[in-house]
């Protein structure tokens, strides 16, 4: 009887489960979207019953086929939406508040406000964030002081994967993993432990977070509870954990340092391998830790990575679709951009919730520009498209400034991957090969790996990285004038969205 390895990939538009061979083979998949709510503008919140449904949804359909399949579940693994906050109720198990997700601005004052008081270099320091209310830790603030949380010894507050952790293991297990601590503004990368210090500054009671273990090895054992939900055996060990761009990471086997990946999804992260110690992140950068291994690997163990983080490219093709019904689906807007050679003049600067690396300007707000009378659906819809390859490179190129971490190829993943034209035009920008893999889907396929590592499914990261294999390589194309001219006029649009909201 062969042996898979069941991953969940908790996302911010939806929820996906795979179901993975020794070979690294995805064998079955399932995924539902979940909603958001926007109770007033610049709030994202989700429903985390809603998230947890997801999750027994798409498990137990994986499950069922790995059943009829004559495969054994070895391992459960675990990817999520990093900086989105959960706070429950231990006793209940039931959710105080919606979940504020990553994509929420509402404490973008208060962000405004610390750093005014000074506090911005020891969270740079300490972190190796921004502040900016993408993180965790002001939202938690919000929480307790605005959104009725009360603080006790029954609290817990955790980013989502602490939330199903929790749920699988039927409350015996609350933990999360360094590479989701490092997003939440409270944890210290260098001590790599919640900072005392960065707990009082934001009013978030230590108590409440969960133990932090390492990404891969022993987090708890699926309850009976669970088992009955999702249809796996009862005590299948749960034996993975992380955030979904360092899960993504290790999905595309960027287990070398120098080695970058971007992911293209609602938003675009960029990623790239430090190795074992913290960088220095440079201006418009983060630095967290990408994942610990030193439960289930005896050398080599810790990676740390340096990021870019764009908030709103998949996005854009969402807003194509449902806000201004130029498309019927997001698929097609490749198809559309392909249809006219370049955007006539049109740029469009997706700030819809701010800007994120390397601008950090969370005043920023979308802008169209260059329009004329020639300018039609397809020029926008590639006009979007141009907006992911502009924003990626801008991360690429805070890279190289910050310290020479140029590189040499990106690796590609993620739904909006699927489209060729973005990723010619990626390469075109960045002038060096883009690599999209076989598995579009390496959240989940990290998340699998990690499991699959804490449990010996794969005895080594050498191992992994024998499971990756290349889709398609996308080359630059001759002559830099096109692409250069094009990245001038993305830089004075984007000069014209950044600070329009008012303070």
């Amino acid at each position: 009887m062969s042996v898979a390895v069941v991953a969940v990939d908790a996302g911010t538009t939806g929820v996906r489960a795979l179901a993975v061979s020794e070979e690294g083979v995805p064998l079955a998949g399932a995924y539902r979207e979940i909603g958001q709510h926007f109770p007033r503008p610049g709030w994202v919140e989700q429903d985390p019953e809603e998230i947890w449904q997801a999750v027994v949804a798409t498990v137990g359909e994986v499950a069922a086929w790995v059943a009829d399949g004559g495969h054994t579940v070895a391992a459960i693994g675990l990817a999520n939406q990093r900086e989105t906050v959960v706070a429950w109720d231990r006793r209940s198990g039931r959710p105080l508040y919606r979940a504020i997700v990553w994509q929420d601005r509402r404490t973008a004052g208060r962000c405004r406000q610390l750093a005014e008081a000074g506090h911005h270099d020891l969270v740079r320091a300490r972190t190796g964030l921004v502040l900016d209310p993408y993180f965790s830790a002001t939202k938690i603030e919000w929480l307790l002081a605005e959104g009725g949380v009360e603080a006790g010894p029954d609290l817990a507050l955790g980013t989502v994967d602490a939330w199903i952790l929790w749920h699988m293991t039927g409350g015996s297990s609350f933990a999360t993993d360094p590479s989701n601590a490092s997003r939440t503004l409270v944890y210290d990368i260098v001590e790599r432990r919640w900072s005392e210090e960065l707990c009082e500054l934001f009013g978030v009671p230590m108590a409440a977070l969960p133990e932090v273990r390492p990404s891969a090895g022993r987090l708890g054992q699926l309850a009976p509870g669970a088992s009955c939900a999702t249809g796996l055996v009862a005590g299948t060990p749960i034996a993975g954990m992380a955030g979904d761009q360092p899960a993504a990471l290790l999905g595309q086997a960027c287990l070398q340092p120098g080695m970058a990946k971007a992911t293209y999804g609602t938003g675009t992260f960029v990623l790239l391998n430090a190795g074992p110690g913290p960088p220095a992140p440079g201006p418009g950068l983060l630095a967290s830790v990408a994942w610990d291994l030193s439960g289930a690997v005896r050398s080599h163990h810790l990676a740390y990575a340096l990021e870019g983080s764009i908030f709103s490219t998949g996005s854009a093709i969402q807003w194509l679709r449902d806000g201004l019904g130029l498309i019927d689906r997001a698929e097609e807007a490749a198809t559309l951009a392909a249809s006219v050679p370049d955007t006539a003049g049109l740029v469009l600067v997706p700030a819809f919730t701010g800007l994120g690396s390397p601008w950090w300007d969370p005043a920023a707000r979308g802008a169209v520009v260059g329009v004329t009378r020639g300018a039609g659906r397809a020029h926008l819809a590639r006009a979007a498209l141009e907006a992911v390859a502009h924003q990626v490179r801008d991360v690429v190129d805070a890279m190289a400034a910050a310290g020479g971490h140029g590189i040499r190829c990106l690796r590609a993943d993620g739904g909006a991957s699927a489209a060729d034209l973005l990723l010619q035009l990626q390469a075109d920008q960045l002038g060096v090969p883009v690599a999209r893999s076989q598995v579009r889907e390496t959240t989940a396929l990290g998340a699998a790996y990690l499991a699959g590592l804490g449990v010996g499914v794969w005895a080594s990261p050498a191992e992994v990285a024998a499971c990756w294999h290349l889709d398609r390589e996308f080359r630059p194309g001759p002559g830099r004038a096109g692409p250069e001219g094009a990245h001038s006029s993305w830089l004075r649009a984007l000069e014209r969205a950044r600070g329009w909201a008012p303070g």
